[in-house]
């Protein structure tokens, strides 16, 4: 059975992995958060999976030393003072497709420091599930400002299915870009919804490269906004 740690086991992302890898009896899994940190950092680990990093864009644009530290500094730290036989970073498609925003360069500077040896990075796209609460979505689910280009594409995917795709290919190594093997635009999602909002901002594509055949379609997200937006 291997050891392994989830960093950020209490966030979006590192809550529904943790809960995915505990089904699976190949793992034994550590939950990390801010609370006892330094008393894991001193284990030995199987795999350590960093799913801390900040995912907030607009805040990494208005503090961008504060974005550094936690997306940068605290990977290295883990890459550098954790002991394990395998890093996983949870990254995303940013590190390649925003390296003009502070935001996106800094996921890639994270990228540079883990990719090494057997290491895994897998970069997401924008996922959605019933523990989502902000981004540009939600924005529209609110009749709300979007601040960015209505033309925008995402390759969007479900949480339970990204986590799920993570659990079973820990063995996997370089770069994988995880999620729906098309996309869909945010302005072709407000017309599904019969909604009119105001796109403002630059157009931010997040559409994965090389998927595979088993990634899903991305127009699974107007399910779930349908059903979604009989509750609000």
């Amino acid at each position: 059975m291997k050891q392994v740690a989830v960093i950020g086991s209490g966030g979006y992302i590192g809550s529904a992995l943790f809960e995915k890898l505990q089904k699976d009896k190949k793992y034994k899994v550590t939950g990390v958060t801010r609370d006892n940190y330094s008393y894991f950092s001193k284990r030995s680990f199987d795999i350590v999976i960093n799913a801390a990093m900040p995912a907030k864009r607009l805040w990494a644009e208005q503090n961008p030393e504060k974005d550094f530290i936690e997306t940068v500094r605290k990977t290295a730290d883990l890459v550098y003072t954790w002991k394990y036989k395998k890093f996983v970073q949870i990254s995303t498609i940013s590190a390649r497709s925003e390296l003009d925003k502070v935001y996106g360069r800094n996921k890639a500077a994270a990228e540079k420091i883990s990719l090494f040896g057997n290491n895994l990075i897998v970069r997401l796209t924008s996922t959605f599930g019933d523990t989502l609460s902000k981004g540009s979505v939600i924005d529209i689910l609110n009749k709300q400002k979007v601040w960015v280009d209505g033309r925008s594409r995402y390759s969007f995917a479900s949480l339970d299915f990204v986590t799920e795709w993570i659990a079973k290919n820990l063995d996997r190594t370089g770069i994988v870009e995880v999620g729906a093997r098309n996309s869909l635009s945010l302005e072709a999602i407000a017309k599904h919804l019969k909604i009119v909002v105001p796109f403002q901002g630059k157009l931010d594509h997040q559409i994965v490269k090389n998927p595979l055949p088993e990634f899903p379609d991305a127009r699974e997200i107007l399910k779930y906004l349908n059903e979604r937006i009989k509750n609000i």
